[in-house]
């Protein structure tokens, strides 16, 4: 008997999940089903699903059930889409066409790159799969970033919609631009077309600033660097985090574009070219000092990008640097719970390029149709409006405020809209002294921008916190002294991270990168004790070594 009750409870416990699970809509009572991958949230499934049903039933007389497909995070959606994308294409080449399947046939026909320099069969397996309708059962890739798309369209998986040609009037500088700030707005062949805008920011508690003394609220990424935030500053690894490594791109970018300014006021005597490299190369200095400063305030760094600006809201964390929907999303929160006043978001002004969200639709859709129906639902303003719109003001969302920023430039000319916005303030395109995006400055060394953060804070950041209480508490001239000892960065110069530290991290030999990471992680501790030294006043000869 005491066995049977053991047995029974086990099997209630297996049970319990599934008893309890919420119900999923049958998509066979629908007259259309859409399948759509997605890393977005349930509150922005929820209401674009719901909205497009009543668009779609609408204008066809139709009922229409989406069919969300949820796997993760957009790393975790790639290598999904990867997986069903090379069984359905080696079925297709296999069965269908009856020739050999190979390794290189595997890799070749995802790749216009390798498939250019390899075999005729690997070229014939890509120019195959560039001509089939060979499908993965998911019609749309709705959400993630431009460089999750990009990857999709190189890979083969993404086809034109179509939405381009049908909707010239779209597509204009004054509408959706295909370029701004620097950003692509849709794929230059249609494959994919943002959506909504994203950008990144700073979320603070005004309590917890209120406890630290801090009088001022922050307005640029250099008061994340306050000497009074030190263990009060939430950041995230950016070699783990897309999001964050791209705020810190924008930082060091923002440098480089004021440095350039000044020098066209301050040097005419040099040439575009030399005005442009000299900017280049002093603002990367400069951007890498606030990070490393900002790095030494930080509390810890996190895996996931997500919970900084929830330890923000709890006070946990004075300020956190997060994508700006996580920021709103936070904001959201507390003000829902009668608590508005005590947490707030903002974009550093001129600090932060606006990039887009993009959707596409997949090679070998099923309901092709229907797909690019909820590309136009998203991209017309009743689609717009869900973005911003508060909870149950016209055409706003049913449930939950989104807080994003539209896509379309003619949404922000509305003044009659503010009324029911989320976010009335926010004009992305109207910002003045715009962060313009230069990809040739610093989108080729993303990785190794990444790395360097990482070794340079992360990874010895026991001795940059210490070397920075030292010097917050030491007098003149100390503190000067012992400062640029910690701010030499020698070592990761533009010029030896785009030469040096760029071919280590290229290796084929892993272990090249981890030697990189050792040498560089030595170098920073030393000058980390020595500063720590100077500041305190010791006579400490500590060598710091050379470049790697």
């Amino acid at each position: 008997m005491k066995r049977f009750v053991i047995v029974l409870t086990l099997v209630a416990i297996v049970a319990l999940p599934f008893a309890l699970r919420p119900k999923r809509v049958a998509t066979a009572r629908a007259d259309d089903t859409l399948v759509i991958i997605t890393p977005h949230n349930e509150a922005i499934r929820y209401e674009f699903g719901r909205g497009f049903a009543a668009w779609y039933q609408e204008r066809t007389g139709r009922t229409v059930a989406i069919d969300w497909r949820i796997v993760g995070g957009t790393s975790d959606i790639a290598r999904f889409l990867e997986g069903e994308y090379t069984a359905a294409f080696e079925n297709y080449w296999t069965r269908t066409l009856r020739k050999p399947w190979s390794t290189a046939v595997q890799t070749g026909f995802q790749s216009a790159r390798l498939a250019a320099d390899a075999p005729g069969l690997v070229k014939e397996a890509r120019a195959a799969f560039l001509a089939s309708d060979v499908g993965c059962g998911i019609d749309l890739f709705f959400g993630g970033g431009t460089y999750d798309l990009d990857r999709q369209a190189q890979a083969g998986r993404l086809v034109d919609s179509g939405i381009v040609q049908a909707h010239p009037e779209w597509f204009s500088d004054a509408v959706i631009p295909r370029r701004f700030g620097g950003e692509d707005y849709r794929h230059p062949d249609g494959l994919w077309i943002g959506t909504v805008l994203s950008s990144y920011g700073i979320l603070y508690n005004r309590d917890s600033y209120q406890r630290l003394g801090i009088e001022q609220a922050p307005s640029q990424w250099a008061d994340l660097a306050d000497p009074r935030l030190i263990g009060e500053v939430g950041l995230a690894d950016p070699t783990k985090s897309g999001s964050v490594a791209k705020a810190f791109e924008n930082i060091i970018q923002q440098k480089m574009q004021q440095h350039l300014h000044a020098l066209e006021r301050t040097a005419p005597e040099l040439s575009g070219v030399d005005l442009e490299t000299r900017a280049v190369s002093e603002g990367w200095l400069e951007g890498l000092r606030l990070l490393q400063l900002i790095g030494a305030n930080a509390r810890y760094f996190t895996d996931t990008s997500q919970k900084p600006p929830i330890d923000v809201a709890a006070g946990n964390c004075a300020a956190g640097l997060c994508i700006d929907f996580y920021g709103r999303q936070q904001h959201e929160a507390v003000r829902r719970r009668g608590e508005s006043e005590r947490v707030a978001y903002v974009t550093p002004a001129g600090g932060s390029v606006s990039s887009v969200d993009p959707m596409g639709l997949l090679r070998g859709a099923p309901n092709r149709a229907v797909a690019v129906a909820f590309m136009e639902f998203v991209l017309t303003m009743d689609g717009q409006k869900l973005w911003n719109f508060e909870p149950g003001t016209p055409g706003g969302p049913q449930r939950f405020p989104l807080r994003r920023l539209p896509v379309r430039r003619d949404f922000y000319a509305h003044d009659e809209w503010k009324a029911y916005r989320s976010d009335p303030n926010d004009s992305p395109f109207e910002q003045r002294d715009p962060l313009i995006y230069r990809e040739a400055w610093t989108g080729r060394y993303f990785r190794e921008m990444a790395f360097i953060v990482r070794i340079m804070c992360q990874d010895t950041h026991g001795e940059l916190k210490q070397a920075w209480r030292a010097i917050i508490a030491a007098p003149e001239p100390a503190k000067s002294q012992a400062l640029a000892v910690l701010h030499d960065l020698s070592a990761v110069d533009y010029a030896h991270t785009t030469t040096e530290i760029r071919r280590r991290l290229g290796s084929r030999n892993k272990v090249e990168e981890v030697r990189l990471a050792r040498e560089l992680g030595d170098r920073f501790r030393a000058n980390y004790t020595r500063a720590t030294a100077i500041a305190k006043g010791q006579v400490v000869n500590v060598v710091t070594g050379g470049n790697p």
